[in-house]
């Protein structure tokens, strides 16, 4: 039988697996983070398989380190978290790859995220309105638990918000509206009145967000799906 993971023990895994040629790398596409390891998403999982634990999930989140708040993601348990503390773990969010990872990985399993996705829509701080797209994203995606009903209340947020110029925002905004037509048929037809409607939006990221969404319909679902 394996011993417990300790909080001192993965992090001295972290450590050695530490490279500092992958932060440089990682940084060009925009990852971000005060203290920054450099190891790959794929290394992470491999350290997290096999580990549930709320209490380790708390104490590598609280190092600030940013790779141990990946695998916190990772490593905690869905059950156990609170609202309170995804409202906290996103105040903290400095990075995409922070806020994606945790709203696919732990959000979109933990009681109270339905609430949580119009209040940080309305957030002004750019990774929390992130947040709440990435989580519509991955509901989308693979959240089975949620039922259309509940993903076609998303189409007002995303036509609310698609005017945010932010990259990290409307770069989300795109991806939330684009998993939705990819992933749920019921919904498709909607997704895509939604993406012509953007199409002439005031805004140039609403613009944008229509035209990209557009073309990935187009592409995977053929032009006469869409008209």
């Amino acid at each position: 039988m394996n011993p417990k993971p300790t909080y001192e023990g993965l992090m001295q895994k972290l450590q050695d697996l530490a490279n500092p040629v992958n932060v440089e790398g990682q940084q060009r596409f925009g990852i971000r983070g005060e203290k920054m390891l450099g190891i790959s998403i794929y290394d992470l999982r491999k350290l997290a398989r096999g580990i549930r634990d709320h209490e380790l999930a708390q104490q590598l989140w609280a190092s600030g380190v940013h790779d141990a708040r990946l695998l916190a993601t990772m490593v905690d348990e869905p059950a156990k978290v609170t609202r309170e503390q995804m409202l906290n773990w996103t105040a903290d969010f400095d990075s995409w790859d922070i806020c994606d990872q945790a709203t696919d990985n732990l959000f979109i399993y933990a009681d109270g995220i339905l609430e949580l996705i119009p209040q940080w829509a309305q957030c002004e701080e750019e990774f929390v309105r992130r947040a709440a797209f990435a989580t519509i994203a991955a509901i989308a995606w693979h959240g089975k638990q949620y039922s259309d009903a509940v993903v076609e209340k998303f189409f007002p947020l995303i036509e609310q918000y698609a005017g945010d110029p932010r990259n990290f925002v409307k770069k989300a905004v795109n991806w939330a509206l684009r998993n939705i037509g990819k992933m749920r048929p019921a919904l498709r037809g909607q997704a895509v009145a939604l993406a012509r409607k953007l199409l002439e939006h005031p805004a140039a990221s609403g613009r944008w967000i229509g035209r990209d969404a557009m073309k990935e319909f187009e592409n995977k679902f053929g032009i006469q799906t869409l008209e």
